[in-house]
Formats: structure tokens, C-alpha cells, sequence
């Protein structure tokens, strides 16, 4: 499930229409549904039921702090790169 959807032609996130956000912030920019996200969040969580498990955001996916402190206030963690991965090729 997700929160976007469109209205007589228009999109929308949430309950806000996103011509209004890009008539007041200008384009590009990024828009992002803190319902979505937290919908998402729960089934991962409850797909593991009572077993003891943390769900992990991957920082690649999106480093958004606001995102980041979104789901760690959730108790979700974060994945970030780890020291011995390759950031480039050889």
C-alpha cells in the first residue's frame, strides 16, 4: 500500500496535491510519504513476528536524515556501508 494516488488528474501524496507543493518550492524536489513509509515499516516488522529480529534501512537506498530518525525513532537501525566494501572498481 501506498499513499500516492491520483485525483481527477492530479497527483497526490497523502492528502496533498503535488502541483501545489511544486507551485510554492519550484521543481525538481523530492517527495516522500511518511504513511508509506511507516505502513512498509510494519509489515517488514511483522513478517518476522515474535522472533527477535531489528529491521535495517539501507543509508544507500536513501540518507535522508529526516527519513533515518523516522525509522530510528521506530526502533528500526540503519545498514551503512561497512569498512571492507569496495567503492570503486579496480
Amino acid at each position: 500500500m501506498n499513499y500516492f494516488s491520483y485525483r481527477d488528474g492530479e497527483l497526490f501524496a497523502e492528502e496533498v496535491p503535488l502541483s501545489k507543493l511544486a507551485d510554492r518550492l519550484g521543481t525538481p524536489f523530492f517527495v516522500y510519504s511518511k504513511r508509506t513509509l511507516l505502513h512498509h515499516l510494519k509489515v517488514f516488522d511483522n513478517a518476522f513476528g515474535s522472533l527477535d529480529h531489528i529491521i535495517c534501512f539501507a543509508m544507500k537506498a536513501n540518507s535522508n536524515l529526516s527519513i533515518l530518525k523516522l525509522f530510528f525513532d521506530l526502533g528500526a537501525g540503519v545498514d551503512i556501508v561497512s569498512g571492507g566494501e569496495k567503492t570503486s572498481p579496480k
